[in-house]
């Protein structure tokens, strides 16, 4: 397949592009900054600001799906703001270029962990991601009433760290899945990127928000 790929230079999205590339897909990575990506066989890199939908349009036509990691910064203080104006471009830019499939990574602040209740309203949650969990819940928000687009929203289960690949994982829906003993859910970068390539391969929730965890 010929993928767009936004925020391969990240956590997760560099981890996208090596399963990406491992399983001979044609990769196409946004970049602001491509000097920050080595040239491997099957990458194409194209500067491109995300926040202009005509840049996106561009960069993303003749694609067939859009894997986005999108994230300003953790440390950027206008991270929900910059979010939003992020996904403005980038979905816009999808229905401009005609790409229908787009699969957003969000975070688990936004599962719910008793009804009525999502991770990022309690007052354990930590307060230097909640600017970014709440532009994540919101794109979720705006995603749901989204009937333009194939879309996807994968929320990272609470613990999310480097690890090797097994290739397995769970799958669940919008509550976190179980933990073991009085430790909550987690997987490694590794496994979240082999989750989100199957989904594009393989597509089983469209239009629907998934988490995983190992």
């Amino acid at each position: 397949m010929k993928i767009a790929l936004i925020g391969a230079t990240g956590f997760v999205g560099s981890a996208v592009l090596t399963e990406l590339l491992s399983r001979g897909h044609s990769v196409t990575a946004l970049a602001r900054h491509p000097e920050k990506l080595t040239a491997q066989a099957g990458l194409q890199v194209v500067k491109a600001d995300v926040t202009d939908a005509a840049q996106v349009a561009r960069a993303v036509a003749g694609h067939d799906a859009i894997v986005s990691a999108y994230n300003p910064g953790w440390k950027e203080a206008e991270i929900k703001r910059l979010f939003g104006l992020g996904y403005d471009g980038i979905l816009a830019g999808a229905k401009q270029a005609g790409v229908q499939r787009v699969l957003a990574v969000g975070g688990a602040g936004s599962l719910e962990i008793a009804p009525g209740l999502q991770l990022v309203d309690t007052p354990e949650f930590p307060a230097e991601w909640k600017q970014g969990a709440l532009a994540a819940r919101d794109l979720l928000t705006r995603l749901r009433g989204e009937t333009g687009l194939a879309w996807s929203f994968l929320s990272p289960p609470i613990l999310l760290a480097p690890g090797e690949r097994t290739g397995k994982y769970r799958t669940g829906g919008d509550q976190p899945l179980p933990g073991s003993g009085d430790q909550p859910s987690g997987i490694s970068v590794a496994d979240l990127a082999v989750a989100i390539v199957d989904e594009i391969e393989s597509p089983k929730h469209t239009r629907q928000r998934f988490t995983v965890a190992n």
